[in-house]
């Protein structure tokens, strides 16, 4: 197999960090008296699905103040429910029918950069066709949106309203409206993560059947 070390000595010491933490963290699970880190190599029953923004100021286990196998974890640019992604189908397929989760939540959070950039008028390359369905968002309520002069209040509020729209695309999944048929211990939330202070805030969207989602959403 061919090898090649690191040559350029920032990137050795950053990747050797990374090694470094690894190495922590096994001491950690060896060290457990519980014994439930060790219990993790035999399978996972989370109660909770969360999907969430790639930003790496927002981490799932971090912010719900959980550990590893309690959490199923899914996250793109600006926590998008996009009906044809076959990425976030699979997750969430696997996460209801599978593990069987209690909860999804879909988090966003405030100063998102991918609802600043959906706002703007600039290219950012390859990301911008997936900005559309955010700028999908804002055309639905550019009314409200535009009328907010401040910039950060603006993207802000904008995030919550993104935050809304992703938490209905879900609902109308025909994965999570099965599901609904099946069993009445499913909940889909809508929240937002305030970063500066760490707080999960609650929008008060909440679906835990097909009811108001419209008639030609709600499957029969």
């Amino acid at each position: 197999m061919y090898k090649k070390q690191l040559e350029n000595p920032i990137l050795k010491a950053s990747f050797e960090k990374i090694l470094a933490g690894n190495e922590e963290w096994v001491k950690q699970v060896k060290e457990d008296t519980t014994g439930k880190l060790q219990q993790l190599a035999q399978g996972q029953s989370p109660e909770l699905l969360w999907i969430g923004c790639a930003d790496s100021r927002v981490p799932a286990n971090q912010i719900t103040n959980t550990l590893p196998g309690e959490v199923f974890v899914h996250r793109n640019i600006a926590n998008m429910c996009v009906h044809s992604d076959m990425n976030m189908l699979s997750v969430l397929d696997y996460a209801v029918n599978v593990l069987k989760v209690k909860h999804i939540i879909v988090a966003g959070h405030y100063g998102c950069g991918g609802v600043s950039a959906a706002l703007s008028r600039n290219q950012f390359g390859i990301i911008d066709n997936w900005l559309c369905h955010i700028k999908d968002v804002y055309r639905f309520h550019s009314d409200e949106i535009d009328a907010i002069e401040d910039e950060v209040q603006k993207v802000n509020r904008l995030v919550e309203l993104n935050v809304a729209e992703q938490v209905f695309n879900l609902c109308t999944t025909s994965i999570v409206q099965n599901a609904w048929k099946e069993r009445n211990d499913l909940a889909v939330h809508g929240m937002v993560i305030d970063i500066a202070t760490g707080k999960l805030i609650d929008l008060n969207i909440t679906f835990t059947d097909s009811l108001g989602l419209g008639k030609v959403f709600a499957f029969k």
